[in-house]
């Protein structure tokens, strides 16, 4: 029997493939049959539906505690976040005494304050990801700065500031993927069958999405740089 796919003669598209993920939560249901599967449980004996009863709210609170992380990992992207959105500030506070800065740079950070970020905490992934693209408009717009303004390098608190965005910037990326890996293991945990998805659908569960990136940034990503 041949390869269904085959890297050799297979079908294959010149033009590549861009991918995205989609946005959409899918609920977690069972059928009929789960029913008969616990009931014929319970039909066999006591020992085996308690056991399964046991098992169910072992995967309850297996879940709980994947939420728990899902929070945990999404509070660390909002650290990073909350000190990238400061440092930023300062930098272009910085600029601001020493050129004349674009007024584009200048409403980003006034974006960022106005979103009262550092009182009020990023709470979703929509408002996580609208603060990120801010400072990385932020970022573009100091980096044109020094652009223009050679003798701006010299500034140690400029550049000490630019040297924490970018090792924050990493740390922010690291902190995304952690979270993904937990959106994963979430989506999966929901699917297995009997006890997670029997306790997933009869609590209302659904799929999670991992964090996406804007139609903005994959479009700058694809630009020539050099």
């Amino acid at each position: 029997m041949a390869n269904e796919l085959d890297e050799l003669t297979g079908v294959t598209n010149p033009q590549g493939r861009d991918i995205a993920v989609i946005d959409r939560q899918l609920p977690v249901t069972v059928g009929g049959g789960s029913l008969l599967f616990e009931i014929a449980l319970w039909l066999l004996g006591i020992l085996p539906g308690l056991i399964f009863l046991f098992m169910k709210i072992g995967a309850k609170n297996y879940f709980q505690q994947i939420q728990q992380k899902l929070q945990r990992d999404a509070s660390e992207i909002d650290n990073y976040l909350e000190q990238r959105v400061q440092i930023l500030g300062n930098a272009a506070g910085l600029l601001e005494k020493a050129i004349t800065l674009d007024q584009d740079v200048m409403k980003s950070v006034a974006a960022l304050r106005s979103g009262n970020y550092s009182q009020h905490r990023a709470h979703d992934d929509s408002t996580r990801n609208v603060t990120a693209q801010t400072a990385d408009v932020l970022t573009r717009g100091i980096n044109l700065a020094f652009e223009a303004y050679p003798d701006l390098k010299a500034h140690a608190a400029i550049a000490d500031a630019l040297q924490q965005n970018a090792y924050l910037q990493k740390e922010i990326t690291a902190a995304r993927a952690v979270y993904n890996d937990t959106v994963a293991l979430w989506n999966q945990s929901l699917f297995q069958w009997p006890t997670r998805q029997i306790v997933a659908a009869r609590a209302g569960y659904t799929t999670r999405i991992p964090f996406t990136a804007s139609a903005e940034v994959k479009q700058t990503a694809r630009s020539k740089f050099f």
